[in-house]
């Protein structure tokens, strides 16, 4: 089998990529990196889940210590742009340079990642940071778009049937913000 390094920034995200990664004749390690998170319960949360879903379904699970700090700086200047602008574009490649750097550390020859399962990535944003991430270290980057044929709702289904901890937003401090300022317009509704 040849080795791949898959990104992750949840188990139930992972799930589906896993699975299909290994249909196709590989063997992923699963990387999870992740300052962009907040708060930093959140993020234990999420990895605490893809710890005990690795061990569940026997994948390595490579993990980075918290730090905040780099999505800050990543996103300085952004924090007013929209999801699916300028400061997710920024985020991917601070992930994904990270899992590049990691693959050409670990001698992966590849490497990819479960953002493109979310309906709510633009892949192709994420598949740019991908290519130019690979570039600067050497390895190559496996453009896969985790969400057509039903991605997202069999890693959902997946998710169910193993009672994992789904998240509600993406994971920054702009997108949980957005989350909350959509759920507060809702609750303002006339009710019906």
């Amino acid at each position: 089998m040849n080795k791949i390094l898959l990104h992750a920034c949840c188990a139930p995200c992972a799930s589906y990529p896993i699975n299909l990664l290994r249909d196709e004749g590989y063997e992923p390690a699963v990387y999870f990196y992740n300052p962009n998170i907040y708060p930093q319960d959140e993020h234990e949360k999420r990895l605490d889940e893809l710890i005990r879903y690795s061990q569940k379904e026997s994948f390595e699970l490579i993990y980075e210590p918290y730090t905040p700090d780099d999505f800050t700086k990543a996103a300085y200047g952004l924090e007013n742009e929209p999801e699916k602008g300028k400061r997710c574009e920024k985020c991917f490649y601070l992930r994904l340079s990270k899992t590049a750097q990691k693959a050409a550390a670990l001698n992966v020859p590849e490497f990819t990642t479960t953002l493109t399962v979310s309906p709510h990535k633009v892949s192709y944003q994420v598949f740019c940071a991908g290519e130019i991430c690979a570039e600067q270290y050497g390895v190559k980057f496996a453009p896969y778009d985790f969400k057509k044929k039903d991605g997202f709702k069999i890693t959902q289904q997946i998710a169910r049937e193993n009672n994992m901890y789904k998240q509600t937003y993406c994971g920054c401090v702009y997108s949980l913000h957005s989350r909350d300022l959509r759920a507060d317009a809702i609750s303002e509704l006339p009710k019906t």
